[in-house]
């Protein structure tokens, strides 16, 4: 029965509708599920969201997977994001994500998962698709955007001018002036604008800037 399972449902994080499907030939599917939670076959990550137990694991779970799964439409982005995308140096635990729905945050077995709202309007910008070995994929904001998401949902930050963005750029996130520059300015412009957001405002600005200097226009 495990095996059948298995060779049912090919990637490591499904949900309730795959998991009955492959339990279909049982008269009470629910039953076997309980069985199988209670046996560590499967784990429940949240309600109707699943993953195998690590005997059954053809390859590690993906959190990001899960965390556009979990609560949604929505992408990994802020710190998670900048982390993993090598921006800043910090080992970020929680997955910290972004969505045109409301703020929500979910603690579950594998970890917290965080979300914060965006404007509808600016939500699907800058967003990239991941795309792994087996076929599945997940949905990341890309460096600009993890950034912008960042200083957007940022409680209480106070950013004045460029100078000072680049200071909290640089001095408090610890980001690479290079890798600064090397950003899409036009796309921080544009997202501002989506975001009505002054703060991103001035991330461009900062980029801008430093792109400026480099190639010897200021």
């Amino acid at each position: 029965m495990i095996s059948n399972l298995r060779e049912r449902i090919p990637l490591e994080e499904f949900d309730y509708q795959a998991l009955t499907g492959a339990l279909d030939d049982y008269a009470r599917p629910r039953d076997k599920i309980t069985t199988l939670l209670n046996r560590g076959i499967i784990i429940r990550v949240k309600k109707g969201l699943y993953i195998f137990g690590s005997g059954l694991r053809k390859r590690p779970y993906s959190r990001e997977i899960l965390a556009n799964l979990i609560y949604g439409p929505s992408c990994v982005s802020r710190e998670y994001a900048l982390a993993y995308h090598g921006l800043i140096p910090e080992q970020v635990e929680t997955i910290t994500s972004v969505t045109s729905k409301r703020n929500k945050t979910f603690t579950t077995p594998l970890g917290v998962f965080d979300y914060r709202a965006l404007p509808p309007a600016g939500f699907p910008f800058g967003i990239i698709r991941i795309e792994l070995a087996d076929g599945s994929a997940f949905l990341l904001a890309g460096s600009e955007k993890a950034l912008a998401d960042k200083l957007y949902c940022e409680h209480g930050l106070s950013l004045t001018s460029a100078g000072n963005c680049l200071d909290y750029l640089t001095i408090s996130l610890r980001i690479d002036m290079e890798a600064l520059r090397t950003m899409d300015a036009d796309l921080l412009d544009q997202l501002a604008r989506n975001y009505r957001s002054r703060r991103v405002k001035l991330l461009a600005d900062c980029v801008r800037r430093l792109a400026g200097k480099d190639s010897g226009n200021e």
